[in-house]
């Protein structure tokens, strides 16, 4: 198992309805069964809120607490308003308790770690891997002939989680 210090980072890029959050959450249990401690980051393009009006942590945020702890017997989360803009993915990832494996959702312009390109063959908009230095493979649903990256099947996880594992030096 890795050294639990150093936190390898792999992200998962590609347009809306390709299947990244399917893969990931394929992933994760075969990384887990790995021996390895994995998180998540995702991105959410549309604005979200994990609170609700009128609930105490919700008055604390709009009252002007610039981070709110919520804490139960079975998890906590930490909700951070960030009024100056988004906060930069290295210091989201930063976050993190420590762990293996960072599985990383979207973000396609941020971040300077290796990343998967998933596609299918519904796609119409062109590849991203020609235009990112950090992709070093692309999960796609059909075959895919102007690359020379490794071109993995979407739909074998196992075979994704293998090419993770030895190419981020994870066994």
């Amino acid at each position: 198992m890795p050294d639990d210090r150093v936190m390898k980072v792999i992200g998962f890029i590609g347009y809306s309805n390709t299947g990244k959050t399917t893969l990931i959450e394929k992933l994760i249990p075969l990384l887990i069964a790995r021996g390895l401690k994995v998180s998540t980051v995702k991105n959410a393009h549309h604005g979200f809120d994990m609170d609700r009006p009128g609930k105490d942590s919700h008055r604390y945020r709009e009252a002007g607490s610039q981070q709110v702890l919520i804490a139960t017997s079975e998890r906590w989360a930490l909700l951070t308003e960030v009024r100056g803009g988004p906060a930069p993915l290295e210091s989201l990832i930063a976050q993190l308790a420590p762990c293996d494996l960072v599985l990383v959702e979207g973000f396609k312009s941020e971040g300077r770690f290796p990343r998967i390109e998933v596609r299918r063959s519904t796609s119409t908009e062109p590849p991203i891997f020609p235009r990112d230095p950090n992709v070093i493979a692309v999960a796609a649903d059909h075959a895919i002939e102007e690359t020379t990256l490794p071109v993995l099947d979407l739909n074998d996880a196992a075979k994704i989680a293998a090419f993770i594992v030895d190419r981020l030096g994870l066994a």
